[in-house]
């Protein structure tokens, strides 16, 4: 008989043979019972349902929803491809959200599919599916996007309940705005003498600031002698900005999500005190906070590290090879990392109180902080130079966050449109706050965006006059949530009062 260790690595291999394929989702019958009950023993299988499973890592511990997470929409893809084989799609609700580039885990997936019983099959950690016996998309109507099938955006506008335009705005304005005119659903709406939802689809567009679409649908209807009546879907109205034409959705959710964010922010803040005089009165503050920052920034990313140590490695002269029998070496190439980034941060701080625009700094010297945050791993030979050239070129998942950031193509279309908008905006407070959220909803890079995230913040407080403002590692609980509830429900609100409340609040003392 193999010894335990040995009956591990033949369950793995077994466990590869599925995944070779590109299936997340593992069946009962994909692995005989003495390999699956290994697999899930040892924590490298997590059931989902009864006879269903995904790969997990082991030592997650009970109740972690990391795996789940990640694991969701190609689970979801790989069992209704099972059960249901290629008659299938998500509703035209559930499309339009994952092409409006909002890819967040539902709590309940809707789907229709052909032969469904309209029930609700319960998941782990609070998801379900419900699947319906609903109409499926004509050939012409349907698209995959990552193996799911999904309903065209044009014909996903026309199917949807009018509650879509209520309940997901964002979305919906998003997929409007990518529409570079309105002669594809035109044509679906003539087709169908589809009235009502002329009217509605006229309102969305002009609520938006479309209006020769929106006329170009009501005069369509009218030569047909379709009395389409204008009816605006939404239910709040936002600020008209000028249209810009770009194809990508997440550009344009990112922009939608400023617009719309950005009017519950003010108020919120402190107001900042009089404008700063003494720049260096000021730099010397910021320098007498670094251990204290990098204590808290560094513990809030799970580094384990001391006031000695971040002294240590700030001070000199330090080798890693040599001292790694004094430090952990981990933790002491991070602290490393953090004092050459911080250096460069403080260059950026000073333009800024010296008068130049806080986004423009932002955008030319991110990358410099986040180069110089790994600069001590390329040193100890674990990192290569070129795995810091520009932004991430992989998928990122945030651990037991039902947010799921841009993919690796989204990042590099998002980020420029994220500057524009961080070098145009006018209020301190909004710079402060939204550019520390949607820079860490973007996730540019494979690490380090939490850090850098907190550095630009902190660029934004010092153009608003606030001092450098540091998140105690004993607040990370409420911190993440506010992020959470500001990427998957859109409600920036607990974000902004998190940071207001921390604005001049005493730190605990640094480990």
């Amino acid at each position: 008989m193999p010894p335990p260790n040995e009956k591990l690595a033949i369950a793995l291999e077994a466990l590869r043979g599925p995944q070779a394929t590109g299936r997340v989702a593992i069946r009962s019958k994909d692995l005989t019972r003495t390999v699956r009950e290994l697999l899930l023993k040892h924590g490298f299988l997590q059931e989902v349902i009864k006879g269903w499973y995904i790969p997990a890592r082991p030592g997650a511990g009970p109740g972690e929803s990391t795996a789940w997470y990640t694991s969701f929409w190609d689970f979801c893809r790989d069992y209704l491809t099972e059960r249901f084989g290629s008659e299938w799609a998500l509703t035209p609700e559930q499309s339009l959200v994952l092409q409006a580039g909002n890819t967040s885990v539902p709590t309940q997936l809707l789907v229709r599919a052909r032969g469904a019983h309209n029930q609700v099959t319960n998941f782990i950690h609070g998801t379900s599916l419900f699947e319906g016996a609903h109409t499926l998309p004509d050939p012409d109507d349907a698209v995959q996007l990552n193996g799911l099938r999904l309903f065209k955006p044009e014909a996903a506008l026309i199917a949807a309940q009018p509650s879509f335009f209520e309940n997901y705005p964002t979305e919906a304005r998003t997929i409007l705005s990518t529409q570079r005119d309105a002669s594809a659903l035109l044509a679906r709406l003539l087709s169908g003498g589809h009235t009502v939802i002329a009217g509605r689809l006229a309102g969305a567009f002009r609520n938006i600031g479309r209006d020769r679409e929106a006329e170009d649908i009501l005069a369509g209807m009218r030569a047909a002698d379709y009395n389409a009546r204008e009816a605006d879907p939404f239910k709040d109205q936002v600020p008209r900005a000028p249209y810009r034409r770009d194809a990508s959705p997440y550009v344009q959710r990112i922009r939608l999500l400023w617009q719309k964010m950005r009017e519950d922010i003010p108020g919120r803040f402190p107001a900042p005190p009089a404008k700063i005089n003494d720049v260096d009165a000021y730099m010397r503050q910021v320098d007498e906070i670094y251990v204290t920052d990098a204590y808290h920034s560094l513990s809030i990313e799970g580094y384990q590290v001391s006031t000695d140590l971040i002294e240590q490695v700030r001070s000199g002269p330090w080798n890693p090879e040599r001292d790694k029998a004094d430090w952990d070496l981990e933790n002491a190439l991070a602290a490393r990392g953090y004092w050459l980034a911080f250096q460069a941060v403080k260059g950026g701080v000073r333009r800024v109180l010296n008068g130049e625009n806080p986004g423009e700094v932002a955008d030319r010297d991110h990358g410099a902080w986040y180069r110089e945050l790994f600069a001590p791993k390329v040193t100890a030979g674990i990192l290569k130079p070129e795995n810091l050239a520009g932004y991430r070129n992989a998928a990122v998942y945030l651990r037991g966050s039902r947010h799921v950031p841009l993919n690796a193509d989204a990042v590099r279309d998002a980020m420029p449109a994220f500057f524009d908008l961080l070098t145009e905006e006018t209020d301190p407070a909004v710079r402060v706050v939204m550019g520390h959220f949607i820079y860490v909803y973007i996730h540019p890079y494979m690490d380090g965006n939490g850090r850098t995230g907190r550095f630009l913040m902190n660029v934004m407080m010092a153009a608003a006059g606030y001092p450098w403002t540091v998140i105690p590692v004993q607040s990370r609980g409420p911190y993440m949530a506010a992020l959470e509830a500001a990427s998957v429900e859109q409600n920036i609100v607990p974000f902004a009062e998190f940071l207001a409340s921390h604005i001049g609040r005493p730190v605990p003392a640094a480990g």
